[in-house]
């Protein structure tokens, strides 16, 4: 599974034409000073960055473990900070050099545990105390469809339930909203919303939402 933490082809290939879709639910921000230093780690091309900076956040960067999609980014918005993460999960940024960090449909990409909690201890690292992690991701669907991916790779591989390779050749992950839980167990948890989103491939799927504090 250890392979499974960038899966770059992909992204750099047909992952790099894909629509990202979860919302950001701004009033979980409505307390955020608008000069705080925000990261979008695994930003793609920039959306959740764009939509920041639109509502008047000044200092929004944005890094991504995919060349082609960090151009695409600076090509829509050539006013944003993009940089490409050369050994993810390693920022070479200080220690509590942000206050707020999003994670956007990223823990999905990174199927393996201890990929998920190293990314995790590490975004924690960058966070000022006090700071912000805002976690959207998928959790376990309940379909007939993904219960048969899951239960097919399980069997396959050996690999928690909740992970599928889709058709054009990813694979991903579904969370338990348990695991999501204890990834974020050293912050205080203070909001944490269901949500229906559109998947990259165009399908609808149940997800969550969580905002954890830096103790």
């Amino acid at each position: 599974m250890k392979d499974l933490g960038s899966q770059i082809a992909y992204w750099d290939g047909i992952g790099a034409t894909k629509t990202f879709t979860h919302p950001v639910n701004l009033s979980w921000l409505a307390g955020v000073n608008s000069n705080a230093r925000v990261l979008d780690y695994g930003c793609g091309y920039g959306r959740v960055m764009s939509e920041l900076s639109d509502h008047g956040f000044s200092d929004v960067s944005g890094v991504d473990l995919s060349p082609t999609l960090i151009e695409r980014g600076r090509e829509l918005r050539s006013d944003l900070r993009f940089e490409v993460l050369d050994s993810p999960p390693d920022l070479t940024c200080a220690s509590a050099t942000f206050d707020v960090v999003l994670l956007f449909a990223v823990l999905t990409c990174i199927p393996d545990t201890a990929a998920q909690q190293a990314l995790v201890v590490e975004l924690s690292r960058v966070l000022a105390p006090g700071g912000l992690l805002y976690v959207s991701d998928l959790v376990l669907q309940d379909d007939e469809r993904n219960r048969d991916r899951y239960a097919a790779h399980a069997q396959q591989f050996g690999t928690p339930y909740g992970i599928f390779a889709t058709d054009d050749g990813v694979v991903c992950r579904h969370h338990d909203i348990a695991h999501l839980r204890a990834l974020l167990s050293d912050f205080d948890l203070v909001e944490e919303y269901r949500i229906e989103v559109a998947t990259m491939n165009g399908h609808r799927s149940q997800a969550v939402q969580l905002l954890g504090r830096k103790r």
